[in-house]
């Protein structure tokens, strides 16, 4: 899908953000928040169970073995949430990470005390299906794996349908990170196979931020009881007591959950998931097209580069500071986002939220504007980031 016509500006003098989430929403998205909601009113009740019918559908679901949990916090609650409750106290995970969250969540898993195993991959390769394979052939303590489907510290959109295969071909059980990319690419139930996914709601649906949601087989959360380390981060209590009363446990974020319904219905009429990452691909391949042309370079191969958010290295002109730069995007009606690698210096650019291609070719005219008032002359990365990542990626 290509637009033809440029989306309704989210509100005059608003930046765009140009990150993984929070990001630019609609209008009538904001709009949805100017409503009080009281948590144990019916009509609130009857806005958390259509929240959660929709997401279990864009899920695939169609015969009730899956269901919708929402969890109160930010998306790593969520993340913790997940890996707490189906995760047995005599488990073993695998965790797959090439960048920040995976290593977040073997990170996570030290701080609940369970036993766990990491490939690493560093921040340019994703884990692959013979990788995983191998790895439970060589320990068959290992219960489950966990995966991020798409890494935004690099943008590596990671092979999920693969692993997914990988991992249930040697009688395990897979756990998915699509904290940023649920909604805008494909992961349905029918398709990869796995237990529970965690997203949030302030990524490619369009929310804002207040709540993430927890898709999982409705037997593995039954199976999953006293599992949890944590009374407010038990999803199988949390989705007890949804069955029982219609009502959160805890206060819930009413106004997020509002705005959520609204982002939700904007979602369906853009063409759901295959609409809505149309869009995010044309974005990111107008944009980096457009850097490309500046003299940028992509930290990955086109292979990898996922419709969420795109990493570039820093140039080397010695006149590049990126905190000057930022400053010039921002004033310039744009904020990009801060690079996350170990190893080299580098930004990130999203290409999610509520813009389209003719916002991406104006922010690739901002940084043009950017580097010449800074005075660099070329957008070209050292040397030594080339040579690192062709070492890395070998």
């Amino acid at each position: 899908m290509t637009q033809t016509t440029p989306l309704p500006t989210p509100r005059l003098g608003e930046p765009y953000l140009l990150t993984p989430g929070p990001l630019t929403t609609a209008y009538s998205t904001k709009e949805a928040m100017l409503k009080d909601w009281g948590s144990w009113d019916a009509d609130f009740r009857a806005m958390t169970k259509s929240l959660c019918n929709q997401l279990v559908a864009l899920a695939g679901d169609t015969k009730g073995e899956f269901v919708c949990v929402p969890m109160q916090g930010s998306g790593s609650f969520s993340v913790e949430a997940m890996l707490g409750t189906f995760i047995p106290w005599d488990g073993k995970v695998l965790v797959l990470a090439n960048g920040a969250y995976g290593l977040r969540a073997a990170e996570t898993m030290k701080y609940l005390g369970r036993g766990y195993t990491l490939i690493d991959k560093g921040d340019y390769m994703p884990p692959r299906g013979d990788e995983v394979a191998a790895a439970l052939d060589a320990d068959p303590d290992i219960t489950h794996v966990i995966v991020i489907h798409c890494e935004t510290s690099s943008g590596i959109l990671n092979p999920v349908a693969e692993i997914s295969e990988a991992v249930y071909a040697k009688g395990r059980k897979l756990l998915i990170d699509s904290m940023s990319a649920f909604g805008a690419l494909p992961l349905d139930v029918n398709e990869i196979r796995y237990e529970a996914m965690v997203s949030s709601a302030n990524k490619c649906i369009e929310g804002v931020p207040g709540f993430g949601f927890v898709i999982a087989r409705r037997s593995e959360l039954e199976n999953a009881k006293g599992n949890s380390h944590s009374l407010a981060l038990d999803i199988h209590a949390q989705w007890a007591y949804l069955e029982k009363t219609g009502q959160w446990r805890y206060t819930p974020p009413t106004h997020v959950v509002a705005a959520f319904l609204e982002a939700l219905r904007l979602h369906a009429e853009e063409g759901g998931v295959a609409g809505r990452g149309a869009r995010y691909t044309r974005n990111r391949d107008v944009m980096v097209e457009g850097m490309r042309e500046l003299g940028f370079e992509t930290l990955l191969k086109d292979r990898w580069l996922s419709p969420i958010i795109v990493t570039f290295f820093c140039p080397a002109d010695p006149n590049f500071v990126f905190n000057d730069f930022y400053e010039k995007m921002k004033q310039k009606g744009f904020i990009i986002y801060p690079g996350k690698l170990t190893v080299v210096d580098s930004f990130r650019v999203g290409c999610i939220g509520r813009m389209d291609e003719h916002v991406m070719r104006n922010v690739v005219q901002a940084a043009k504007e950017a580097l010449a008032e800074m005075g660099v002359t070329s957008a070209a990365p050292p040397a030594a980031a080339i040579a690192e990542r062709a070492k890395l990626a070998a």
